[in-house]
């Protein structure tokens, strides 16, 4: 099984972490509390947010798209859009 390799660097990690939580986070969404879902896939944004910002770009690994300044913009942007859906739609119960 030479394709699973553990990550060579600590962002490969992270990136490895988000990704497995961004996918409950859909599978939450899909059972049906949303709320929930969504909400743990905006905290999993905000934790590659972190990583990319304290980590320096040779130990970022796949969290590292492009430049510093649009990685972390695209990330707090998604991540506070996520939060921002959770707040903004009224719950009907």
């Amino acid at each position: 099984m030479n394709w699973l390799q553990r990550p060579s660097t600590t962002g490969g990690l992270v990136y490895l972490v988000v990704v497995g939580a961004l996918m409950i986070g859909l599978a939450i969404v899909a059972l049906g509390p949303w709320r929930t879902g969504v909400s743990v896939m905006g905290g999993a944004l905000a934790v590659a947010f972190v990583a990319r910002a304290v980590l320096p770009d040779e130990r970022a690994g796949m969290l590292r798209i492009r430049r510093r300044l649009v990685d972390l913009t695209t990330l707090a942007v998604c991540s506070a859009g996520m939060f921002a859906l959770v707040g903004a739609i009224p719950s009907h119960h």
